[in-house]
């Protein structure tokens, strides 16, 4: 599990490619041959980009839920909705599937977040709005749900 850092800004040519930036490049040098995985994001309109080790863990999980429950299936047929392999191109090029250019609304200014284990991909506009207009105060949502871990003594109240 890859941890990744930063938030890059980057343009995404008329045909949906994008250069991958260096500083995450050479955070993912020893996943780069592997390709990586795009999907809708779960919760917000950006494009959720995966290396292939992540994704396989994530699966791994998903493919875990009993599939004779029709919510685990619903869940699933949603979760994968959309879920494209991409490679990097000869030049370092990610090229963004059509159907995930229009699910996000991303244009030509976009910006590359990290999310922990996976980079969201956003349009630059959409990324600054959700940051600017906040719909939980950070204070109460980093209370709510790191406030209650005790780094390692879980015992601790």
């Amino acid at each position: 599990m890859t941890n990744i850092i930063g938030t890059y800004e980057c343009k995404v040519d008329a045909k949906g490619r994008l250069m991958l930036p260096t500083a995450l490049k050479k955070q993912l040098m020893s996943q780069l041959e592997d390709g990586f995985v795009l999907k809708r994001g779960m919760f917000e309109k950006c494009i959720e980009l995966y290396t292939m080790n992540e994704w396989n863990e994530k699966m791994s999980k998903v493919n875990k839920l009993n599939r004779f429950k029709r919510k685990n299936v619903e869940f699933i047929r949603l979760f994968t909705a959309g879920v494209k392999i991409v490679e990097l191109d000869a030049t370092g090029r990610l090229l963004i599937p059509k159907d995930l250019v229009g699910f996000s609304a991303i244009s030509n200014s976009i910006v590359l977040a990290s999310a922990g284990t996976y980079v969201e991909i956003w349009d630059k506009d959409a990324y600054e709005e959700k940051l600017s207009n906040p719909e939980t105060d950070i204070a109460t949502l980093a209370e709510e749900v790191m406030g209650s871990l005790n780094d390692g003594a879980d015992d601790l109240p």
